[in-house]
This record gives structure tokens, sequence and C-alpha cells, in this order.
């Protein structure tokens, strides 16, 4: 690809000789022959610093905001490089989303990923062929790529969409993160929908945000980039999330005056599947079953009908996507016999691990057991807080491994016993995670909920620095297998 093409769309037409230019790259590391570098300024390094690393890699060409060293590569100068990197990474993948994908961007604190899930699931039952880059990577078609951020660098998002649109995918929804939008990765992006779930305190301080305005501001963007907004009425953020806003504006909600509006939302309660239900009223009239527990996921599924009902698909393809999503790693059932819901989740902090329990005891189980460890070499505040909240809200706990990593998971789980200890609630320890899976199979009742916490979506497990496979479900399988 030509040079010039790529430097159009940031407004530059000369003061540079064209070439042929093979790449684009912002790691100076992996900059090869006949690359743009571009330097970006982040957390933890400024890119300008590597420009001659990257030269001496290959890189034929920097972009840049001041002078830098940069032996014979030319220097092109630009007063912001990551508003340039996202639209020189657009162009040299052919601009798939101004011509060959449509993008539906999902915002918000919480929900982010199951909303996702939630239209793609209702667009794929239309019979369109839809990607999603989020938390859990990249899926095309089935295909998982693994990715180190929930929005992606900006020639990473280009690389995905053009190959989403090459494998002939329609639509592309993307977890548009707040961090994703305020360092520009997603910008230049024509946006068909942008969604907003809801707005609370998260990101704050350190690397990410300042403070709740930044935060706010920055999830903001997304509709200053979209065509129509879908809007949650009943957060009480909602004004500003919409300040500045250019695009057309849909609601929903459970409120009267929501457009897509929700009511009677009520639990979902089979053996083997929890879920959630309501009526969907206001533009449109149908029966929507979720089976992903608690009753805030009936939000996250209007977010979702009032996105597709923008996008022209019918009510019976929202009812049959609901019915059948499912989203790795976030309250996951997975088939067992014996008359008990088992459910894999990622939650892997107080928090994470407070909400998925409290949702969990609303729906009345005989007993709720709570198979869990913690990381190592993280703070050890969080397995104090991860014991007490199984503690309080869990009949039984089984004390296990997760990513122990440098530590010896006897002494995480003795942190861990701390907290639980504040509680009096029961407890069991079965250091070894598989042998801790074994004995929940074993010892599950008809009636129970099974939850297996922490790992959700990983398919490994770190110990000593060495990340080996351990997929849950693979377990699960094995271990039923070694007695059918």
């Amino acid at each position: 690809m030509k040079l010039s093409d790529l430097l159009r769309p940031v407004g530059i037409t000369g003061g540079f000789q064209d070439m042929d230019v093979t790449g684009v790259t912002i790691d100076s590391r992996k900059a090869e022959p006949g690359c743009v570098f571009v330097c970006i300024r982040g957390s933890a390094a400024d890119g300008h610093r590597y420009a001659q690393s990257a030269v001496e890699k290959g890189a034929a060409v920097v972009v840049a905001e001041e002078p830098v060293a940069a032996g014979d590569a030319q220097v092109v100068l630009v007063e912001d490089t990551k508003a340039a990197l996202a639209r020189i990474s657009a162009a040299f993948y052919g601009f798939p989303a101004e011509e060959d994908i449509t993008v539906i961007g999902v915002t918000g604190t919480k929900g982010k990923t199951t909303t996702a899930h939630m239209i793609r699931a209702i667009l794929e039952a239309a019979g369109h062929k839809t990607g999603i880059i989020g938390t859990i990577g990249v899926d095309i078609g089935g295909v998982i790529y693994k990715t180190d951020n929930t929005t992606p660098s900006s020639p990473e998002v280009q690389r995905y969409l053009r190959m989403m649109a090459d494998a002939g995918c329609e639509y592309c929804v993307m977890e548009a993160s707040s961090i994703g939008l305020k360092e520009k990765r997603v910008y230049g992006i024509p946006y068909k929908v942008g969604v907003f779930t809801n707005f609370s305190e998260d990101h704050i301080g350190g690397v990410e945000h300042k403070d709740m305005q930044e935060y706010m501001e920055s999830k903001a963007l997304l509709f200053t980039m979209c065509e129509t907004g879908v809007v949650n009425l009943d957060d009480p953020s909602l004004e500003g999330i919409l300040q500045g806003h250019t695009c057309r504006v849909e609601t929903f909600g459970f409120s009267d005056a929501a457009g897509v509006r929700g009511e009677n939302a009520r639990h979902l309660n089979r053996p083997g599947q929890l879920g959630v239900t309501f009526e969907v009223a206001g533009s449109l009239s149908f029966t929507a079953e979720v089976p992903i527990p608690g009753k805030f996921n009936a939000y996250n599924a209007l977010a979702a009908i009032a996105c597709c009902k923008v996008l022209g698909v019918d009510t019976e393809a929202m009812r049959q996507g609901l019915a059948t999503v499912k989203v790795k790693g976030r309250v996951e059932p997975v088939p067992v016999p014996g008359g008990y819901t088992l459910l894999l989740d990622y939650a892997h902090n107080g928090v994470g691990l407070e909400n998925v329990l409290s949702t969990l005891r609303e729906y009345e189980p005989q007993r709720l057991i709570c198979m869990f460890g913690a990381g190592g070499n993280r703070p050890k505040v969080r397995r104090f807080e991860m014991g007490e909240a199984s503690g309080r809200l869990a009949d039984l706990s089984v004390l296990t491994a997760d990513n122990s990593r440098y530590e010896d998971v006897l002494d995480i789980i003795a942190d861990i016993r701390v907290g639980i200890d504040k509680t009096g609630g029961e407890y069991i320890v079965i250091p070894d995670r598989r042998e801790a899976i074994r004995w929940c199979l074993q010892n599950a009742r008809p009636g129970d909920i099974v939850v297996l916490a922490g790992k959700g979506h990983e398919d490994y497990q770190e110990i000593q620095g060495v990340k080996r496979p351990f997929d849950e479900r693979v377990v699960i399988r094995e271990l039923l297998e070694e007695t059918a």
C-alpha cells in the first residue's frame, strides 16, 4: 500500500516521499522492514523514545507529534498520533467499517459483554453472520482470538474488522470500553448503533480515569460517533452520557416513557437452567426468555432488543436469539445429570463474587455451593473480601486453587480463610482444582446450585509462572465420563 493512501485520511497530502509500506505498528519490537511506526504516548511508555529502535528493525516511516531521531526513515509530524493511528490503520485494512461491515458499539460500566452476545445471538437468529470484539476476545465464526484489552489497539481493531468482513460477517458487535474510547482506539469508526447499558463507579485512579467526570465523558464519546444511540432511560447518569451527542436517540428501560419497555420481569428456574423472563411492550410486543440469571439481565436483553429493532430485525429472531444466548464464563450453565444446576463464572474478586452469589440466592436453591480460589501475586485484600462474600452468601464454600502464579496455594487459601472465618460460613479445603470440581460433582444434590468461580472463560491455570491447559468445561466432561 502507498504511504500517500495512508496519510490522506489524516489530512496530509504532501511534504513526504511516496513509497510502498508493509504494515503499521506501535510496538518498536514488532517493527518490520518497510512498515510505518506510530509513536504513541501511553501510561507506561512514550513511543517517541523508541523511534530509532523501530527504524533499526526496518521501519521506513515514523509518525510522531514532535521531531525524533529516526536515522534514514521519513518522519511525518501530526498533531495527534492516536487519532492518526486510527485513521492510518483503517486505511491500511481498506476501511472495513466504512465499506464492508456494519459496526455496533456497546458501552457501559456493567453488562457490555452480555449485551454484545445477546445482540450477536439475535442477529445470527435473523440469518446475519456476526463477529464480536470484547472482553472474551475476538470471535469470528466460533474461532476465538485472544486479546489483551476489551477494546484492542487501532491496528488490531481494524485487522479484526477486515478478517470478519473477509469471513462473510455482515455485522461486528464491539465492546467500546471507556479506555478504548478515551485512547482513540476506535476513532473514526462510523458506528451504526451505539448502546449504553448503565453507569457506576469503576476504573478510577491509576492509569485509567482521573475521576468520574472523565470516565463519563469517555463513554459519552460513543454517542458522537454513532448514527443511532440506544440508551437506558432508567439510568440516572443518562443526561451526562448524552451530553454533546450528535446521534438520533432511542430508549429502553422499565419506565413508562421508554421506547422499548420491559414489564413484569421474573425468574426462570428450571433444572439445569436459570434465567429471566419479561414482557416487551412499547413499540414492540412479545414475551422474552433469557437463559442467564438475574433480573438485571432483563435490562441487557432490552438493550439488545432495542438495538436490533433499529437494525430492522423481526421479533421472532429476537425471541429465538435471546432464548439460546450463552456467554462463555458469565454464569454459564454446564449440562450435568442429577437434578442440580452447575454454573461457571469469571467472578474473581469480592465484588464480583458478591454479585453472582446474591443473584443466585434469589433462585432459592436447596444449597448454594461456591467453589473458588484467588490469584497469586495479587493484593491480599481480594482474598479476604472473597472469603467474606462466600462465607455470608453460600451455604458451603469449597476453597481451592485459581492462578496461584508464584505463591503457594495453601498460603492463598489461608488468606481466604481469614475472611471466611469472620462469617462463620461452612467450608472445606481441596487445594487441587480438578479434585475440587470432582468433589462438587459427586456431592451436589437435587435442587442445589453449584458455581465454579474465578476462571470463567479462561482455559488455563498459571502455576509457578507456567500456564497449563485447564478448561473447566473439558475437566467436567472428563470427570463425568470417568463415572459414567
